[in-house]
């Protein structure tokens, strides 16, 4: 999807990153969370190609495992900061899910 963004900035700190979120359907047909994760926009002008390492949040026990598959509402972030930013992420328990890659023209 193309996305035209301008930003101006004296320094790169606290440069924009890109959050994706991907979702799906499960087995049952409800729409789930199938991965997330973030990038940092290119500085540099031209193209550039980032590969995104995808990712998702995990229940804790066998039990709530069980309980989110068969009613279908798995765990997933409600704050696209949470990825972004990564603070507080070192208590969640996440599993890796694939990747996505990502083409910037940097002008």
């Amino acid at each position: 999807f193309p996305i035209d963004i301008t930003f101006k900035s004296t320094n790169p700190f606290g440069w924009p990153q890109i959050v994706v979120s991907v979702y799906g359907p499960d087995f049952f047909g409800n729409d789930v969370v199938r991965g997330y994760g973030a990038v940092h926009v290119p500085i540099i002008p031209g193209r550039h190609t980032r590969t995104i390492a995808m990712f998702v949040p995990e229940s804790t026990s066998r039990l709530q495992k069980f309980t989110s598959w068969f009613t279908g509402r798995r765990p997933e972030f409600t704050d696209p900061r949470v990825v972004a930013q990564g603070e507080g992420r070192e208590v969640t328990r996440v599993r890796s899910q694939g990747f996505v890659t990502i083409c910037f023209n940097v002008v």
